[in-house]
């Protein structure tokens, strides 16, 4: 069974948005996306999934290589790799 995560909750637990409330703004604005979908906050992201978020004019592209509910600040960065 694959373990699967909320878009919103990922992007906390990983690190790569600080706040809950701040990665459900960017759903809400189009500006993340899942292998190359645009996304909502309530999308499930599951191992191996591309996700891209849009920063003003740059963007971050990282592969999901791990799920996890929580983590800690040093091992947020093993949850992702940037692409």
């Amino acid at each position: 069974m694959y373990i699967v995560m909320r878009l919103d909750k990922f992007l906390k637990v990983s690190r790569l948005i600080k706040r809950r409330t701040i990665a459900n703004e960017a759903c809400d604005a189009g500006r993340v996306l899942i292998n190359d979908k645009v996304a909502k906050a309530s999308a499930n992201v599951k191992v191996g999934d591309i996700i891209e978020i849009a920063f003003g004019s740059k963007s971050v592209k990282v592969e999901v290589l791990d799920i996890a509910e929580t983590t800690k600040k040093d091992e947020a960065k093993e949850l992702y790799k940037y692409i």
